[in-house]
């Protein structure tokens, strides 16, 4: 038996019996976490409140053996708000629909629960903040989301130089098999001829550099999240669920 500590982001929960969740979370130490959280669905527990979607919490974990990566679930037994992100998500219907796209994102990419995946627990603590704070259009923090979490992931994209024989770019074709733009030799069917602005869009966001990102026009956008989607639902081999209640610009 053992108590562990560490800091992580709700992604879901699930009812269980007449008053208890499962709670799933992406944490810091311990990777993807599923645990109990007793009595949370009473109308008094100021414990439930902490551990709804979004939240980035603090919690105290009580295990037996091997419970952690899989036999029975482990129990939360304390949490402590960190930031509360879902209030400046859940009130507006774009944020909302991004930060789940951003969820469930976390969560494909995350498959083994109990393997640490610090890189993808600090994009989605950083691009919750983001998503929050409504610095930039909820669209755009998304696509900047699943880019990075694509490359964590080791999908990088290119959008420039040739993704199959490196000629540098600019490349006018892009093809989501081949690792995105490619050369007039290396075309592969399939292959589209986006605008140059939309590769431009997403180079910036797989960047940062988000003055170039917020000066797109819609329309690039728009061919920008596309591509994005298009590219994210050949690499996970299914599209997400979500995705499909997100707004587009």
């Amino acid at each position: 038996m053992s108590l562990f500590r560490d800091d992580g982001i709700v992604l879901r929960t699930q009812k269980l019996g007449e008053a208890d969740r499962i709670i799933t979370l992406l944490t810091r130490g311990h990777g993807r976490v599923r645990a109990v959280a007793r009595g949370v669905r009473r109308t008094k527990s100021k414990f439930g409140a902490r551990l709804e979607p979004f939240s980035h919490v603090d919690v105290q974990f009580f295990a037996r053996g091997s419970e952690l990566v899989g036999r029975s679930l482990p129990l939360c037994t304390q949490t402590e708000t960190i930031n509360p992100y879902g209030r400046g998500i859940v009130g507006d219907y774009a944020r909302y629909t991004a930060g789940t796209a951003m969820l469930e994102t976390a969560e494909r990419f995350t498959d083994h629960e109990g393997e640490p995946n610090v890189q993808q627990y600090l994009l989605l603590v950083g691009a919750l903040r983001t998503l929050a704070s409504g610095a930039h259009a909820p669209g755009l923090v998304l696509d900047a989301f699943l880019l990075r979490s694509l490359s964590v992931g080791g999908y990088a994209p290119s959008f420039d130089d040739c993704a199959r024989c490196g000629l540098p770019g600019p490349n006018r074709f892009f093809s989501v098999a081949a690792g995105g733009c490619v050369c007039g030799d290396c075309r592969v069917p399939g292959s589209v001829v986006p605008s140059p602005e939309a590769l431009r869009l997403l180079a910036a966001l797989l960047t940062g550099d988000w003055t170039t990102a917020d000066a797109a026009e819609p329309r690039h956008t728009r061919e920008g999240s596309g591509l994005v989607s298009a590219y994210l639902h050949w690499h996970l081999e299914r599209g997400l669920r979500s995705l499909r209640y997100v707004e587009k610009d």
